[in-house]
């Protein structure tokens, strides 16, 4: 009967959508979380600023292929892209994770609060481009891909300047790889992890499917 079919439709979109944010109006305890997250991936930034030099040692062979593991650095974006689901999240917290990291101190000096934007802005792009309602493991693996290239380009310049563009393509491949892998697959893990505490109980997020 029509009396009941709209109400069944209207259930089914409800379930459907049930993973994407009522508004797109940011809540204190959206501010919140993703100043916890910024600062708890600014830690992990911190850390690996002090063990740089040391890890390079491992990569001498190629230095390159130190992009393998240089996805870690994009990990904020993604991470709060997909726990928050808000415009913007992706970006402020990228660059809480570069502020926390350059006041700690960080070899890398200022420009990592550049880095922090540029890196974050890659993975905000991509969940813009799917108007912030779509949220999946695919979606924040492209989150990590695009944080990940557009950090190799900026790194390319900043840093990576005297190497061949061999060289450089190759760490951009790499990096690519690891950002897709650390910070999109493993992101998107690490909050699946997270919302089944239950700790994303006032999020869309934490509606798992």
């Amino acid at each position: 009967m029509p009396e009941t079919a709209a109400p069944e439709s209207t259930s089914k979109t409800a379930r459907k959508h049930s993973h994407v944010p009522a508004t797109k109006q940011w809540r204190v305890v959206d501010y919140v979380v993703t100043a916890v997250l910024g600062i708890s991936v600014g830690l992990i930034f911190w850390v690996l600023a002090l063990s740089w030099k040391v890890l390079e040692l491992g990569f001498q062979a190629f230095p390159p292929s130190i992009g393998l593991i240089a996805g870690l650095w994009v990990l904020a974006g993604p991470l709060a892209g997909a726990i928050i689901r808000k415009p913007g999240a992706a970006l402020l917290c990228e660059m809480i994770a570069a502020i926390v990291e350059a006041v700690l101190g960080s070899h890398f000096g200022a420009t990592v609060l550049l880095s922090g934007l540029v890196q974050g802005l890659g993975a905000e792009l991509i969940f813009a481009a799917f108007g912030y309602r779509r949220f999946t493991l695919w979606v924040t693996s492209l989150a990590g891909l695009l944080a990940a290239a557009f950090m190799s380009v900026s790194e390319n310049i900043m840093y990576n300047a005297e190497w061949q563009f061999g060289f450089q393509a190759a760490y951009t491949v790499c990096a690519i790889v690891s950002g897709v892998v650390i910070s999109g697959i493993g992101a998107w893990f690490a909050y699946r992890a997270i919302a089944k505490t239950g700790a994303l109980s006032s999020f869309a997020s934490g509606r798992l499917r």
